[in-house]
């Protein structure tokens, strides 16, 4: 006979807790390096509008790739474990916030860069002074965006070795085990709220 569910839930809170500290890692891992990248690279196709739909659009197309699909893609050059779900969670983030990062950007009032222009502010002060504070409520959205993707896509990367509650979801699967299964998508659930909740 299984185990009750409540007694098996209590038995397993510190391998939950674990697990719980290995997708916070993963998803704030991917998240940062994502943010690093995303938000320079939307500055840059903000300036070049000849360019601007042709490099969303790439980014666009990358982020269609399913999950399970670039990690096949990325465990050849890096091997299994952390690193390729890091860089596959940095890859599915980079959509959201670019974008954001880009329209946020575009829709600054252009008389408050006429007002700078007039102040003499030079394109760096400019973007550091009005349109980075002007277009941060719309980056964050995409952060907020992007955080909560990867916390679901994060799970995936159980399938890699790299950790995560997705172990629980793996193994339930294997073993036909419902309690497993909700051993990790609840936790990741309300891990998602949080994120979510918090940026917000």
């Amino acid at each position: 006979m299984s185990q009750p569910v409540l007694p098996f839930l209590y038995e397993q809170l510190p391998t939950v807790f674990d697990k719980l500290l290995d997708q916070v890692y993963l998803v704030g891992m991917g998240l940062l390096l994502a943010i690093l990248i995303s938000i320079p690279l939307g500055v840059l196709i903000s300036r070049t509008k000849k360019f601007r739909s042709t490099m969303m659009g790439l980014i666009s197309v990358i982020q269609t790739i399913p999950s399970l699909a670039i990690l096949a893609l990325i465990i050849p050059f890096v091997g299994i474990g952390v690193k390729p779900a890091i860089i596959a969670l940095c890859v599915y983030a980079l959509l959201p916030i670019v974008a954001n990062t880009v329209t946020g950007i575009a829709n600054v009032s252009p008389a408050m860069i006429e007002a700078a222009n007039g102040l003499g502010f030079t394109s760096r002060q400019k973007l550091l002074l009005v349109e980075s504070p002007l277009a941060m409520p719309v980056i964050l959205t995409g952060i907020r965006t992007a955080a909560a993707m990867s916390v679901g896509i994060a799970t995936i990367a159980a399938f890699v070795g790299a950790g995560g509650l997705g172990d629980f979801i793996y193994e339930g699967l294997t073993l036909n085990q419902n309690r497993l299964i909700l051993l990790g998508a609840i936790p990741a659930a309300l891990m998602a709220m949080v994120i979510d909740f918090s940026l917000h």
